[in-house]
C-alpha cells in the first residue's frame, strides 16, 4: 500500500515551516546561533552534521519540544512561541520519530496506534482502528497490530513508531536519528518506509547520519558546524561541489 499525502498542507505556495533568528543555549553553552530556514509541503530538508552540531537540538525546537531562547518557528504561518497560539494543537500536525521509539510498552501495536487519535482528536475507535491497520499495511506491519511491542525488532518498533505518527494525519514529519539505534542490516526496513513517504509527498524534516537517504531522497541539505547553518544546497551541489572547507571535511569518506 502507497504511503501518500493526502492530508498534507494544500498550500504550495507557503512553507509548511518557517525558522527565523532562532537561538538555544543550554548552561551557558550556546547550541543553536541565529538559524534560518524554511520547509516547502511535499520538500524533505536533511540535516547533517558532526555529533553536537544541533541538529537534534533544531528538531526539537521545531515543534517546541525544545523552548527556543530567542527567535521564531512559524508552522503554517503561526508563531509557535506566541502567548495566544494552542502549541498543543497545532503539534498534533507535527508527527515525531524518535532514535529510541517511545513507544509505550505496555500496550500492543494496535493500541500504541490509536490512543493519540482517539485521546486528542476525538477519533472513535473503530475510525482510529481502521486509520491504524491502514498506515501499519503501508509499513509491512499489519499482520503484527495485536502483537507485544515488546516482542518486536528495532526495525519493526522503528516502522510502528512512523505508522503511529502518521496515524495523527500531520502535515509535517520530523526524523531524529531514526536508524541511529539500529543494526545496519535493519536500518533498511525504516529508511524504505521513509522514502515512500517521500515519493507520496509528505513534508519531512530528517536528522540522519544515512548519508545515501541523504543525497538521494533529500530536495534540500543543510550541514550543520558549530550550532549554524554553514551550508545548504541540493543534494547534488553539497556531495559533488561543497562551498566549505569544513563541509568538505565532513563529507571527505562520501564524496565523488
Amino acid at each position: 500500500m502507497a504511503l501518500d499525502a493526502t492530508s498534507f498542507s494544500p498550500s504550495a505556495n507557503e512553507p509548511v515551516v518557517r525558522v527565523e533568528g532562532l537561538r538555544k543555549s543550554f548552561d551557558g553553552n550556546v547550541v543553536l546561533r541565529d538559524i534560518e530556514l524554511s520547509v516547502m509541503p511535499g520538500q524533505v530538508v536533511t540535516i547533517i552534521g558532526a555529533s553536537g552540531s544541533g541538529k537534534s537540538t533544531l528538531l526539537r525546537c521545531l515543534n517546541l519540544l525544545e523552548t527556543p531562547d530567542a527567535g521564531h518557528v512559524w508552522f503554517h504561518g503561526a508563531d509557535l512561541a506566541a502567548d495566544h497560539v494552542n502549541v498543543n494543537k497545532l503539534r498534533e500536525k507535527i508527527g515525531m520519530v524518535f532514535q529510541g521509539f517511545n513507544l509505550f510498552n505496555n500496550m500492543n501495536v494496535l493500541d500504541n496506534c490509536t490512543l493519540a487519535p482517539v485521546t486528542l482528536k476525538k477519533m472513535s475507535k473503530d475510525e482510529a482502528e481502521q486509520t491504524a491497520m491502514r498506515h501499519l499495511e503501508a509499513v509491512g506491519l499489519a499482520d503484527f497490530a495485536h502483537a507485544d511491542v515488546a516482542r518486536l525488532s528495532g526495525g519493526q518498533k522503528q516502522r510502528v513508531a512512523i505508522a503511529r505518527a502518521l496515524c495523527m494525519q500531520p502535515d509535517l514529519m520530523l526524523f531524529d536519528e531514526p536508524t541511529s539505534a539500529l543494526d545496519p542490516e535493519i536500518s533498511g526496513e525504516v529508511l524504505s518506509v521513509m522514502r515512500d513517504l517521500a515519493a507520496g509527498g509528505m513534508t519531512m524534516v530528517v536528522v540522519t547520519h544515512e548519508m545515501a537517504f541523504a543525497r538521494n531522497v533529500s530536495d534540500e541539505l543543510v550541514f550543520m558546524d558549530k550550532g549554524v547553518i554553514a551550508e545548504a544546497s541540493s543534494p547534488d551541489e553539497m556531495f559533488t561541489a561543497p562551498k566549505l572547507p569544513r563541509t568538505r571535511e565532513f563529507l571527505s569518506r562520501y564524496l565523488d
